[in-house]
């Protein structure tokens, strides 16, 4: 020491030594509050002069210590017209008391002539010789405004802020919370202070946004606006949404001492954004089902559809089932509310496998489901049927029995849904939607989903079971006026099919008929009513009725077509198509007359199998056009193949590929005609068409 006293003695324990060395690698790398001020430091003796001189005085007022030091300090820096009342205040600082301070704003001389205006700190020293000392503290006023205003802002700001802003330290321990935290939170900012994030919002996945902090702190990169969601200890509204930002926080000698977060509360939005998507969800699955549900009039297709567009995006099991007496048409007897509701299954859709499919009733199945069903109460209502926590003793009112209900605990089914299926004012069935491995409980919106979705579906449904009794009614009628066992032709052998329209609303009016006249002569007929249902069948009949009756006045072939033909035109709008052929076994001449129809295929051995070239005439029911009869000689073994276009016709190849495959099919090896029959139907039908098909072969015996 320069006083010549010894070097105290350093101090016990690391923690003080640990601040040692940590003061003094701040004052290397300074950079603090107190640098910004600029705060010179002066000492002056108890007569004025000046005996120490700091680097900021010397920045502050111009003068480097050698010029400063020893000279009176008031002569220096204080104008003349103010050196009186400076000299009182220093006399009545150094005089000690209540006085032996004083703080204040004062015009100080500067080396270059101007006056500066200081914020002046000054207070008595005393040494331990008893001598005294003044010391100065002192800062341009304008830099201490303007920090002081920067630090109000900041404070203001801070406090009143709509953001939640928080301020932890490099141990990510918060030092700072405002007021608009404290509300986000639900936590007092005096629970905040010095605490993890972990212990002051547990429900929050606090490893992850810590990791996020530290990212921050070791390369400076803020995060802005991140989203997130996640729940608080005082919420009770379910799930909250915010955007967090997260800077790094550092001194001005640019070391990190933390990091600041500020939080926007965007619930209100986030919620209302779930909201709309969750309505435009709603739209577009409508819209989808408008287009998915009711492609066919097929009922079972309807209701798979159905079931395919409420799973996944509804529920996770979906079950079509419709009223038995919706189908059937026929009213059970009794009180339907003690026998309970007799069910057909038609579909049932699981998003995964499931022991829930196991639970439904097996499709085609037809069930009597107790009054106690939930599914049964939402048939008799008409309205939904709603339990939104499905609780163990619910299982048994929604399944159809202890094993089922116990599947559907296997499950985890946890929410349940059942709407009806109304169409013009009918129950028709129900729409059975559970969840399971979807953990979101049935609300009210998915009541009015699942609701539109049904009523679209019902329509669909109600459409086709009508259509499955017209079809019904038509294929009845259609095989009442087909021949059902056509009696035998002298002369020939004879195979025949009759298949209807694989679409269900695609009946037509296909015919064929084996006519026996006078002579032991016999008529082979095949003809196409031109449309579909059951107005084509009732005209198929009366054009065979018509047919027959002219073919046993023993007319040729062409008057018969001409005669059919006025008759056709007489049904009023009505069109076929018909080939009529007339064996004679004594001559064995076969005579054609065709109305539009496509050849027969006439087989004779060793020859390959041919179109007969017939002068085909328009349609029946045209009229003004005259018809022609063609004779053929058929020869013992020798084959004719009549069919209508169902057999060959496609959409996707022309008729004449098409023709070419059929005689390619017939020029194989000699088999039964009956076998002939299977072949083709099996080479040539599609099991989606939309045509009926007719065919006759007849063989000519020797």
């Amino acid at each position: 020491m320069t006083d010549g006293q010894p070097a105290p003695r350093a101090p016990r324990g690391g923690a003080r030594r640990g601040t040692v060395a940590s003061a003094a690698a701040g004052a290397v790398a300074a950079g603090g509050l107190l640098d910004v001020l600029g705060v010179a430091a002066i000492v002056l003796d108890a007569d004025g002069r000046i005996t120490l001189w700091s680097p900021q005085a010397a920045t502050l007022f111009g003068y480097p210590a050698e010029e400063a030091l020893g000279r009176y300090a008031a002569a220096l820096l204080v104008a003349d017209e103010d050196r009186e009342e400076v000299l009182g205040l220093f006399a009545r600082v150094m005089a000690g008391g209540d006085t032996s301070s004083w703080a204040g704003v004062f015009p100080v001389r500067h080396r270059d002539g101007r006056t500066v205006l200081v914020e002046f700190r000054n207070m008595r020293l005393q040494a331990d010789n008893g001598r005294l000392f003044a010391l100065g503290l002192a800062s341009e006023q304008a830099t201490l405004r303007r920090v002081e205003r920067d630090l109000a802002l900041s404070l203001r700001l801070v406090d009143q802020s709509p953001l939640g802003l928080a301020v932890l330290d490099t141990d990510l321990r918060f030092v700072l919370v405002n007021p608009a935290l404290e509300r986000i939170n639900g936590v007092s900012a005096d629970r905040h202070l010095g605490k993890r994030i972990a212990e002051i919002l547990p429900f929050l996945d606090a490893s992850a946004i810590e990791a996020r902090m530290r990212e921050v702190m070791a390369t400076g990169v803020p995060v802005l606006d991140e989203f997130t969601t996640g729940r608080i200890a005082a919420d009770h509204d379910g799930e909250r949404a915010w955007l967090v930002s997260v800077y790094r926080l550092d001194d001005q000698a640019r070391r990190v001492i933390g990091v600041a977060v500020s939080v926007m509360d965007v619930t209100e939005q986030h919620r209302t954004a779930v909201s709309a998507a969750h309505a435009r969800r709603r739209l577009s699955l409508i819209a989808d089902a408008s287009v998915r549900i009711g492609t066919t009039l097929d009922l079972d297709i309807t209701a798979r559809e159905l079931a395919d567009v409420a799973v996944p995006e509804v529920a996770d099991i979906a079950a079509v089932d419709v009223l038995d007496t919706a189908l059937t048409g026929l009213r059970p007897g009794g009180d339907p509310i003690d026998l309970g509701v007799r069910f057909r299954a038609l579909a049932v859709k699981a998003a995964y496998r499931t022991p829930a499919e196991a639970a439904a009733d097996p499709v085609g199945d037809v069930a009597l489901y107790g009054p106690a069903r939930l599914v049964s109460r939402c048939a008799r209502t008409g309205r939904p049927v709603l339990v939104p926590h499905v609780l163990p003793e619910d299982l048994p009112r929604i399944a159809r029995d202890e094993d089922a209900a116990r599947l559907l605990g296997e499950a985890g089914l946890h929410s349940y849904l059942a709407v009806p299926l109304i169409a013009r004012g009918q129950v028709l069935g129900a729409l059975d939607l559970k969840r399971a491995r979807n953990s979101v409980p049935f609300g009210p919106d998915d009541v009015l989903l699942a609701s539109e979705l049904a009523a679209h579906a019902a329509v669909s449904i109600d459409n086709a079971r009508w259509f499955q009794r017209q079809r019904h009614a038509a294929l009845t009628l259609q095989q009442h006026l087909l021949p059902q066992s056509p009696p035998a032709a002298p002369g020939l052998d004879i195979a025949y099919r009759y298949q209807p329209a694989g679409a269900a609303d695609e009946t037509g009016g296909d015919w064929f008929d084996v006519i026996p006249l006078t002579g032991e002569r016999t008529a082979l007929v095949v003809g196409d009513v031109m449309g579909s249902g059951i107005n084509a069948a009732a005209t198929m009949g009366q054009l065979r009725a018509t047919a027959r009756a002219l073919g046993r006045l023993g007319l040729d072939p062409a008057t018969v077509l001409t005669h059919l033909d006025a008759a056709t035109a007489d049904l009023g709008e009505a069109m076929a198509t018909c080939v009529y052929a007339v064996y004679d076994p004594h001559t064995r001449v076969c005579l054609f007359s065709t109305a539009g129809h496509l050849p027969p295929v006439h087989l004779r051995g060793g020859r390959h199998p041919q179109l007969l070239r017939l002068k085909s005439a328009v349609p029946l029911g045209v009229g003004g056009i005259p018809f022609c009869t063609t004779s053929l000689t058929l020869a013992p073994g020798d084959e004719l193949v009549l069919y209508t276009d169902g057999l060959v016709e496609t959409r996707d190849q022309d008729i004449d590929t098409r023709l070419l495959t059929l005689t390619d099919l017939l020029a194989g090896p000699h088999r039964p005609i009956e076998e002939t029959c299977d072949l083709l139907l099996s080479a040539l039908r599609r099991p989606d068409t939309h045509d009926d098909v007719a065919l006759l072969i007849a063989r000519a015996l020797p």
